[in-house]
């Protein structure tokens, strides 16, 4: 046991759900939804860091443009995350924050530590958009039926930006480019 551990008492054990008078959705219902939540937030982060290590490594003609726009997604999706984690906790439950936890809760899979080309990596991370946006659809669903509109208002704000994201990747990943190659003679 840490010595933090030994000095400070638990206040709410990850998995347990306390009743929140503020948001009236009961325990069961609010649970389903913190499931969902943590499991989004925990992919959310997963993303956060592949594009983080893509922005780091990315290299060629095109550098600057796709740096600065790994940027702004990972900017984004962190903030996306974060609006999920705060949801989850007013709901009456305790997000999802550690590695181990973030690795197990999480329905995508982080690439690895190996760095590709960037036009693999981009694939990768449109793939991983794509696994994401079809698993937040769910969850929009599974909130909308739980009446929980405003878990629902903080999924469909992440998706918006999820799926433009993709979309710019896409165009990135198309044959034509303005960069010529070299003639070999």
């Amino acid at each position: 046991m840490s010595s933090q551990e030994s000095e400070f008492s638990v206040q709410q054990e990850f998995g347990t759900v306390d009743e929140s008078p503020a948001t009236r959705i009961e325990a069961e219902r609010a649970e389903q939804v913190i499931d969902a939540l943590n499991a989004d937030l925990a992919s959310s982060y997963v993303l956060y860091h592949q594009l983080k290590k893509h922005h780091w490594n990315v290299e060629g003609a095109e550098f600057l443009e796709i740096h600065r726009f790994l940027e702004e997604a990972y900017e984004d999706v962190e903030e996306h995350a974060d609006v999920i984690a705060e949801r989850a906790q007013a709901l009456g439950g305790v997000p999802v924050a550690g590695p181990v936890n973030l690795d197990d809760h999480s329905y995508v899979a982080f690439e690895g530590e190996d760095v590709y080309d960037i036009r693999t990596s981009l694939a990768n991370d449109m793939e991983m958009l794509a696994d994401i946006v079809e698993r937040f659809r769910d969850h929009i669903e599974l909130t909308s039926n739980l009446g929980d509109y405003t878990s629902e208002e903080v999924l469909r704000g992440a998706i918006t930006d999820y799926e433009e994201y993709a979309h710019h990747l896409e165009h990135y990943l198309e044959d034509d480019t303005l960069v010529l190659e070299e003639a070999t003679h």
